[in-house]
């Protein structure tokens, strides 16, 4: 099953990076291959915990695909986990944490593995969703730097 992770070092709190990743609504403005984002429900946990159920259409050429998470944001813990629930993926799962480094700044983590149920849409898609993922984590940095301000120094 592909994955990958990363852990990039940023210039914005681990509070403000989170609160960035949890705004789904705005993945359609800067995520790499996301088309159209769609929150289902919202609801709130007896621990605290929000959970987002929604439904996010990605693209790449001609080909379009929908598919439907439940996104469980843990703000006390600083780390988001995404479980797929429908759609054309057989497995999907995502995390995100978020660990103050100091001066402001923290150390972000992304994880996915995902399989698609089609071979074939796998090999179309494959190679696409990898270097998507992979641009992902300076996606969020850029979009951070240009809500909170890029740092210098």
């Amino acid at each position: 099953m592909p994955q990958f992770s990363t852990k990039r070092h940023v210039r914005h709190s681990a509070s403000n990076m989170f609160e960035l990743v949890a705004d789904v609504e705005r993945y359609p403005e800067f995520v790499p291959l996301c088309r159209s984002l769609r929150v289902r429900k919202r609801s709130t946990e007896a621990d605290g915990r929000e959970i987002i159920i929604a439904d996010m259409t990605v693209a790449y050429k001609l080909i379009y695909e929908t598919f439907t998470s439940r996104v469980t944001l843990d703000r006390a813990g600083l780390e988001i986990l995404v479980e797929y629930l429908e759609g054309p993926f057989r497995k999907m799962n995502n995390r995100w944490r978020f660990h103050p480094a100091g001066q402001g700044d923290c150390d972000v983590e992304f994880f996915i593995s995902y399989e698609f149920r089609s071979r074939t849409l796998g090999l179309l898609m494959g190679a696409m969703f990898d270097a998507a993922f992979r641009r992902f984590s300076a996606a969020f940095e850029r979009r951070a730097d240009k809500i909170y301000g890029a740092k210098v120094g």
